[in-house]
């Protein structure tokens, strides 16, 4: 477990388990009542439908761009609320893409995908969670104004936050017209 320093829910015991399994565990040791439900696949173009066909939404919390590309086309074309996270060092940033109404990441990302690993502090995921579960629980509410067609940056070094505005590309390859996932 190379980012030990910024998971929650595992510890140096659960070294060698399937974060699945130790999550898991620990979510319910909080609330027994809660039903969770485990997915042990690397996400991919094949199986990403199956994945998450019958959600009602998909929070991104992975560590690198081109599983994100995947799972963001996957939302678009499911029409599935998608509540964007990403961290690097003691940045980070959120955003909240509602198909068919915001804009989503290929509008905002356009070049090609890093597969370097990023260095993080812990306080950074941390950060970006809380906003991201902000962001759901307004959305499910209906309360508040989202982070559609906006990025909220955290700059952990400053302590500040800024945003700026992301606008829609109605010639986008994932939301601009209903592509095949590919």
């Amino acid at each position: 477990m190379s980012n030990l320093n910024r998971q929650i829910l595992h510890w140096e015991k659960d070294i060698g388990r399937k974060k699945v399994e130790s999550g898991s565990e620990k979510l319910k040791k909080i609330n027994r009542d809660i039903q969770v439900d485990t997915i042990y696949h690397v996400i991919s173009n094949e199986n990403v439908l199956s994945m998450v066909t019958g959600y009602d939404l998909i929070v991104d919390a992975l560590d690198n761009m081109a599983t994100r590309y995947i799972l963001n086309k996957a939302a678009v074309d499911l029409d599935i609320p998608f509540f964007h996270g990403a961290v690097h060092g003691f940045e980070g940033r959120a955003m909240t893409i509602l198909p068919g109404v915001s804009a989503c990441l290929r509008c905002m990302y356009k070049g090609t995908v890093d597969k370097e690993k990023f260095p993080v502090i812990g306080v950074a995921p941390a950060m970006i969670g809380i906003i991201q579960a902000t962001e759901v629980i307004k959305y499910i509410l209906g309360i508040g104004r989202l982070l559609t067609d906006r990025m909220l940056i955290y700059d952990g070094l400053n302590m500040s936050f800024s945003e700026f505005t992301v606008t829609r590309n109605l010639q986008c390859d994932h939301c601009g017209s209903k592509g095949s996932l590919s």
